[in-house]
């Protein structure tokens, strides 16, 4: 890449910058992968040099704070949405527990948001609670009168959205604005959109946490997580935390990561295809009571989708009405291009059976009712409907 191209990279459009951004080698099309963990000093002069600025990006220092693989990651990450710098981790979980626990002290209060993903969610009641940092859990769609629960203490707002299982939209905008008035953090977990169909830092949130896991990698082939921001302090905060306490992003799962990165928009929008091919097939069938996706009309906070966001993905839940857990296994076990597993993301589409752990009663089952996700990839669509109405004959009474 010359020189022109690494001075002007905003002249281009995001698909472009993306395929381009972290080549630290101009010479090749994919980055070399780095195995080091010892680096070695020209002579004591330079270790002395190196020991003085030991996260100096120019230079290698040790293994664990960086080699030109993690770093081609990061520089492609804080192209994605625009940040000063990009944290990495060993996954989506280690990146939001790195995030709380580097912001959050004992005495603190964290407000959460009802629909957090689950592993948050226990952190939070577990782990947070031992280390004596209080945590409220509040309704997706508060907006500017989460004001109300604001306390001397609170110290972050923490989103999701769309949310685990339920998907509803968050007004992030108005959050952020009655966080900056108090002198509050926030973070947001954005997996589902990545920055391409909604980039939290346009809308003025301090720390984008994503599992990049998902759609970032694609690949259904390593876990990473990322953390970014536009607030250098925050950034070089949670550099020192995470290397501090060792977190650390393996070369090959880097690699991988950035090579799925390169496809990211041409998948997105297969998905968004697929996805849309499905809910409009799904809406005709009798046993589908709902269909928890932002762009349906009736959904939770779906002004806010068509208002911030630029699409959709290829994750969504449904209110099936099966009458009995006997009818839902079999409508799951009949599945045969849907996989039965944890994540999503990946090009292989899933389901999963799921529960709404809430506080708030903002969403409710009826008897008989149940939850499941879907993941729609990128399979002929036609065939992924063939292999839903076998399973809803399947479950049948």
């Amino acid at each position: 890449m010359d020189e022109e191209h690494k001075e002007s990279p905003a002249r281009y459009g995001l698909s472009t910058r993306i395929i381009h951004a972290g080549r630290s080698d101009p010479r090749t099309v994919s980055s070399p992968v780095y195995h080091a963990s010892t680096v070695l000093f020209r002579d004591y002069q330079e270790l002395v040099e190196r020991e003085a600025a030991p996260n100096d990006r120019a230079h290698m220092y040790y293994g664990r704070k960086g080699t030109p693989t993690t770093r081609a990651l990061e520089d492609a990450l804080s192209e994605l949405d625009g940040s000063l710098g990009a944290i990495l981790s060993p996954s989506g979980v280690a990146s939001i527990t790195d995030v709380l626990l580097c912001f959050l002290k004992p005495g603190d209060e964290l407000l959460m948001v009802d629909n957090a993903y689950g592993p948050t969610r226990r952190f939070c009641q577990r782990n947070l609670a031992e280390r004596g940092i209080a945590t409220r859990f509040y309704d997706p769609l508060l907006g500017v009168d989460i004001e109300a629960m604001l306390a001397p203490n609170t110290r972050m707002i923490f989103m999701e959205s769309p949310g685990s299982a339920t998907m509803e939209v968050q007004d992030v905008p108005a959050l952020t604005k009655v966080a900056k008035a108090a002198g509050i953090l926030t973070a947001i977990d954005n997996t589902w959109a990545t920055p391409l169909l909604f980039n939290p830092l346009d809308f003025g949130v301090d720390l984008a946490i994503q599992s990049g896991t998902k759609y970032l990698n694609g690949h259904a082939d390593c876990f990473f997580g990322v953390t970014t921001s536009r607030d250098k302090s925050l950034l070089n905060a949670l550099a020192r935390y995470t290397q501090t306490t060792g977190s650390h992003l393996a070369p090959d799962d880097a690699n991988l990561a950035l090579r799925g990165l390169r496809t990211l928009p041409v998948r997105l929008a297969q998905h968004e295809r697929n996805t849309e091919h499905v809910l409009d097939w799904l809406r005709t069938r009798p046993e589908v009571s709902k269909l928890l996706h932002p762009e349906q009309p009736e959904h939770p906070g779906h002004a806010f989708y068509t208002r911030d966001f630029q699409g959709g993905s290829g994750l969504f839940s449904m209110v099936l009405e099966l009458e009995t857990e006997e009818r839902l296994a079999r409508f799951v076990n009949a599945l045969s291009l849907f996989g039965i597993g944890f994540s999503w993301g990946g090009f292989e589409s899933l389901c999963l059976p799921m529960q709404a752990d809430r506080s708030v009663s903002s969403f409710t089952l009826k008897p008989g009712e149940f939850l499941v996700r879907l993941h729609i990839g990128l399979e002929d669509p036609d065939d992924l409907l063939d292999d839903l109405a076998k399973a809803f004959a399947v479950s049948a009474p």
